[in-house]
């Protein structure tokens, strides 16, 4: 028993020389990445900027081009030779989706 207690003693004593579990401090790691010294809080600031820049040039871009209006075509001809129907469909004389608009 007592030679535990001399032995634990001597542990922790040496633990303590060497910065052991109470006063260690781990060691920074160097990345190769890091070795730019890089501004981290600045680039992201610049890249926040950027987004909010792009995306306000979008908005505004598309609210340009969907507010100009589109063109509205006049009803094509009616050719004999289309929607020539044989036979009458089971569901009645139209098509299935079609709606026949009576003039």
């Amino acid at each position: 028993m007592a030679s535990s207690i001399v032995r634990s003693t001597l542990l922790q004593t040496a633990l303590r020389a060497r910065g052991g579990a109470t006063g260690s401090t781990v060691p920074k790691r160097n990345f190769a990445s890091s070795s730019g010294h890089h501004d981290d809080a600045y680039e992201t600031a610049k890249w926040e900027k950027i987004t909010y820049l792009g995306i306000a040039s979008c908005t505004a871009l598309a609210f340009y081009i969907l507010s100009k209006g589109h063109p509205h075509h006049e009803e094509p001809p009616a050719y004999p030779y289309l929607h020539v129907r044989n036979k009458e469909f089971p569901w009645g004389p139209n098509g299935l989706f079609e709606v026949k608009h009576d003039h």
